[in-house]
């Protein structure tokens, strides 16, 4: 699949086929990841892969039952759940050297839009998940000192294929020299 075709294409999925992802598939979405750009190299990102179901049905648990994204936490046939190590993105010396902090979100953000086009490419369907009880992830997670949960993602084969939601035109965001200049 063509770059710009994947980005285009890629939706978020919700409901998944019971079908086991190949551990090949599983290893390619990571590697892609592990391509990612990051503050100065420091790839901050760790991953823990969740294949076994009382561990997803608990990570299911830490979001808001009116979350859409519940469901597809608890029956995925994966959740790659994205951590981070604190103070290494952003930071030189141990200190942040930016306005923004620790630059973690940042970082693996690059990591996990690696991560879902690559799923998409190999036909896997994935959802960005961010609400959530990120304490509660931890603690099931046994995640040490230091490590943060980002993101939780669902890894698997759609049910369905999902519809493009509506997009801005460039022109209602994109300005030229100076903010608010088209």
């Amino acid at each position: 699949m063509e770059l710009v075709e994947a980005i285009k294409t890629r939706r978020s999925i919700r409901r998944y086929k019971s079908t086991m992802v190949k551990d090949e598939d599983i290893e390619a979405v990571l590697e892609a990841a592990r391509w990612a750009p990051s503050w100065a190299n420091t790839q901050c990102w760790k991953f823990i892969v969740v294949k076994d179901s009382e561990i997803k049905a608990k990570l299911a648990e830490t979001l808001s039952p009116a979350n859409p994204a519940t469901s597809a936490i608890k029956d995925a046939p994966v959740v790659i759940t994205a951590c981070a190590e604190l103070g290494k993105a952003g930071c030189y010396k141990g200190q942040a050297v930016t306005e923004k902090g620790d630059w973690y979100m940042f970082d693996v953000a690059l990591a996990m839009q690696n991560l879902v086009l690559a799923a998409h490419s190999l036909g896997l369907g994935t959802v960005h998940v961010g609400s959530f009880d990120h304490k509660r992830a931890a603690q099931i997670l046994s995640l040490p000192e230091g490590i943060s949960v980002v993101e939780l993602t669902p890894l698997g084969y759609p049910v369905e294929e999902a519809k493009a939601p509506r997009r801005r035109e460039l022109s209602e965001f994109v300005f030229y020299d100076k903010y608010g200049q088209r």
